[in-house]
């Protein structure tokens, strides 16, 4: 099928009304475009100074591709303005959340950032914000992009305190809080801290698209999403014509539980990448767009659309990418997004089957695709098989293992054990199961989430409760369900779960009300679930 079609078939998908509403994006027309409003004043010629402030609404906004091109327009206009230079070195960084950058990307950032500090400039702000970016690809050939990530948020913190009241720079101050805050801080110090920042500079500038979108980054985490509902539900608003401003709302509404708005939000994500890519005549979409259908597809499975998912997932391995940024999105969400909806479904002996799409490269996404086998041939009784997949598991946890930034090792360690676990408990070790399933879930739950993903593949707490509840031990059982709900409110499976666990455990109000919930959430599906029908003739038992 010709990749072009491939494309249209994907905006087909989405809705075609979506993309007919999107600006063209257009190096010379951008009368149409909707990005917010954002007041950046530079040192620079009135052309130059005009070009920036567009240059960084689209910064804001994480869209890498026309980013670069705005701030080479404005170096265009005014060869002397620094901080055009400091903007491109800033795009290259790309999307702070991922590890930072490598190859092509370090190097052209690191250049520009040399460029931008050859440039006499004559304002403190502007020389801080851009020793603050020297620091970040200063002796990139050898120190770690995590380490430089933290020099840069450091050199931020004393131009915060040297230049106290203005906003791009208390903005960029509280993104690197966030962007440097510790997967497994449990109590929130730096992003709480970057979201008093953030807040009331939102008050005062309500159109700014950064504001919007850090609040969102600021505040994913099961318990401080709620303070991150008003700037989701605001941000697409403030900046429709960028694909990410589209998505980025997801983040709060997966926390939440609310699927409806995560499916619209990543469709029209979807139907903004595609239709960019179409124009720009790419011949491809951009990783992000794998990032969308992701959390589309998770929110579809959420409420049993799994004929709809399946179509959707079919529609996302057909697609290219065309850009080399962001391979970590592209890798995880690819893998992610197929191997989820035999897992969601319990549908083992196809996730045993699922294909190792990244094999050999020894990352995250291939460890997603052992994980799926892995359980997968567990509960079907393929302990041979589960054993392998704990062992190319193992392998991809110690190659992993002391890289800089996020532990993705320790995330590949909780999926082997928790792929252990269910191997032991096939082969009879009900106790050394147990032991491991809670020894994963123990750990994942002082492990936050990357934001790549909408949640993990399987929650290690749930495949526990799954453990007890196979075992017999419905009121254990209960409490990990529950607990799972905790971090991932509204999550089908569990909702099933805490029901099925409640009922064997003779709790008949809590099954009657969770069941209820459960079919409520998945009155749209058109998968045939063996657990609707299972629940709908449990009700007519309680």
């Amino acid at each position: 099928m010709p990749h072009t079609t491939r494309l249209l078939l994907v905006t087909a998908l989405v809705g075609a009304a979506c993309a007919s509403r999107l600006p063209a994006q257009d190096d010379h027309d951008h009368q149409q475009e909707t990005l917010g409003h954002v007041m950046f004043p530079v040192s620079c010629n009135p052309e130059a100074q005009a070009r920036f402030e567009r240059a960084m609404a689209l910064l804001h906004s994480f869209w890498w591709e026309e980013g670069a091109r705005a701030f080479k327009a404005v170096a265009v206009a005014d060869t002397t303005c620094a901080m055009a230079y400091w903007g491109l070195a800033l795009n290259a960084w790309g999307n702070p959340f991922v590890g930072g950058p490598s190859g092509d990307h370090l190097r052209k950032g690191a250049a520009a950032a040399i460029r931008a500090q050859a440039i006499p400039t004559p304002t403190v702000r502007e020389r801080g914000f851009i020793a603050a970016v020297g620091a970040l690809y200063r002796d990139y050939e050898s120190v770690p992009n995590a380490k430089r990530l933290q020099a840069y948020s450091d050199t931020l913190a004393r131009l915060s305190r040297d230049v106290p009241d203005d906003p791009e720079v208390a903005i960029y101050y509280a993104l690197s809080l966030v962007a440097t805050a510790s997967a497994t801080d449990t109590t929130f110090v730096r992003q709480k801290q970057a979201a008093a920042i953030l807040n009331p500079l939102f008050r005062r500038f309500p159109q700014h698209p950064g504001l919007a979108h850090y609040l969102i980054h600021a505040n994913d985490s099961p318990q401080l999403a709620p303070l991150g509902l008003d700037a989701a539900r605001r941000y697409a608003e403030i900046a429709p014509s960028a694909p990410h401003a589209q998505h980025m709302p997801s983040h709060i509404f997966i926390r939440l539980g609310l699927w409806d708005e995560t499916i619209a939000a990543n469709q029209r994500s979807l139907a903004a990448g595609v239709a960019y890519a179409r124009t720009q005549n790419l011949g491809g979409v951009a990783p992000e767009q794998f990032h969308a259908i992701d959390y589309m597809v998770y929110g579809y499975l959420q409420e049993g659309r799994d004929s709809t998912a399946r179509r959707t997932v079919d529609e996302g391995l057909a697609l290219t990418t065309v850009l080399t940024s962001d391979a970590l999105v592209t890798n995880y969400n690819r893998v992610a997004m197929e191997a989820r909806l035999p897992l969601e479904r319990g549908d083992w002996a196809a996730a045993a089957r699922l294909p190792v799409r990244a094999a050999g490269k020894g990352d995250i996404g291939e460890a997603l695709a052992h994980f799926a086998r892995g359980i997968g041939a567990a509960r079907s009784g393929n302990t041979a098989q589960a054993r392998a997949e704990v062992a190319a598991l193992a392998a991809i946890e110690a190659s992993l293992a002391g890289q800089s930034g996020y532990n993705w090792s320790r995330i590949v360690g909780i999926k082997k054990q928790a792929v252990t676990a269910w191997t032991l408990f096939a082969a009879g070790d009900t106790a050394g199961a147990l032991r491991e399933a809670k020894a994963a879930a123990d750990l994942e739950d002082v492990t936050e989430k990357h934001p790549v993903t909408p949640g993990e593949l399987l929650p290690a707490r749930e495949l526990e409760g799954d453990l007890l509840l196979a075992a017999g031990r419905y009121g254990e059982a209960r409490v990990a369900y529950e607990s799972t709900l905790c971090r991932e409110r509204r999550r089908s499976r569990s909702l099933f779960g805490v029901a099925r666990a409640a009922e064997l455990a003779g709790d008949r109000s809590t099954a009657r009300a969770r069941y209820t919930e459960y079919l409520a959430q998945m009155q749209g599906g058109d998968g045939g679930r063996p657990a609707v029908e299972t629940a709908r003739r449990a009700l007519v038992r309680l």
